[in-house]
């Protein structure tokens, strides 16, 4: 348990220094430019560790595997991860990082929809904490300096559709492997975003050279190996342990954005932020809860 607990805290660690990384890096990049690159080397990161599942797993990908890797690689990146980026420089890296860590009730929602899982009144408890904790952190009556309506618009984006890639990417993970998915799905959703770029005519490598430690650290430190360490806390406990990392983000990231970029937290921010952990908690509480009744009943139909 001591190696998840430090697997955890890692990602925790990496996934809370994301949105200063990106903000600063942002300032000298374009936002096209950035995802692209964060996610092209992040993916062939991945990729050995992607090979090496496929090879033990004896998977064999077919054409419509490619199809399906593609189509999730696609709401990824060049949709939410884009407008991720595009949301961290319109707001403040401390109000964009808790906003995206509700990605989870977006995931209730839309699975709801697109699986067998009902929406329990426990799922809405913790949804309606979420908005409360959202209303805050957004304060839309008299929005905090550095925070931008298309900002919080931005995020709110960006948060749902990774809310719906998660819900997406459940169906292909047993035949896949949740390393060779998320690795393939990066790579292909990048070249998308590349079509994209040279049809826009937007810079690949332009400014890089002049911003290159910075691009390494996001890409290979923050999209790697925090993926890397999150899908090895998965596979050392459960996806529901593994998820504790998110529970943790949105206390490490406002703290790391104070001390980098010097945001201010005021009251409402703090509220905020305690809502958005109490749905955070409830949320991995009643998943440990279910998973607990469907391996009880499990043993008991044995």
């Amino acid at each position: 348990m001591k190696k998840v607990g430090l697997l955890i805290l890692l990602t925790a660690f990496l996934f809370g220094t994301m949105e200063v990384a990106l903000k600063i890096a942002g300032n000298g990049l374009d936002s096209f430019q950035l995802t692209f690159l964060r996610f092209i080397i992040g993916g062939i990161f991945l990729f050995p560790f992607a090979i090496n599942e496929i090879r033990k797993n004896q998977t064999k990908l077919e054409l419509k595997d490619y199809g399906y890797l593609l189509i999730l690689g696609i709401i990824c990146i060049p949709i939410s991860m884009l407008f991720f980026q595009m949301g961290v420089m319109h707001s403040n890296a401390s109000t964009a990082s808790v906003i995206m860590c509700i990605n989870p009730l977006f995931t209730m929602i839309f699975a709801h929809f697109m699986s067998n899982e009902t929406f329990t009144k426990n799922k809405l408890i913790v949804l309606l904490w979420g908005i409360l904790g959202l209303i805050f952190m957004v304060r839309p009556w008299d929005i905090q300096e550095g925070n931008t309506p298309l900002g919080v618009f931005f995020m709110l984006i960006a948060a749902a559709t990774f809310g719906l890639y998660t819900v997406a990417g459940k169906n292909g993970i047993k035949k896949i492997g949740i390393m060779a998915q998320t690795s393939i799905s990066f790579i292909l959703g990048s070249l998308v975003l590349l079509f994209l770029m040279i049809l826009m005519h937007k810079p690949v490598l332009q400014g890089v050279g002049d911003n290159i430690g910075l691009v390494l650290y996001i890409s290979i430190a923050v999209t790697g190996l925090g993926y890397y360490v999150y899908f090895s806390a998965i596979k050392n406990s459960d996806a529901t342990t593994g998820s504790i990392a998110f529970f943790i983000k949105p206390a490490i990231a406002p703290v790391i954005a104070v001390v980098v970029l010097h945001d201010k937290l005021l009251w409402n921010t703090y509220i905020g932020i305690g809502l958005i952990l109490i749905a955070s908690y409830l949320n991995i509480y009643n998943k440990k809860t279910e998973e607990d009744k469907i391996e009880q009943e499990q043993i008991e139909f044995k």
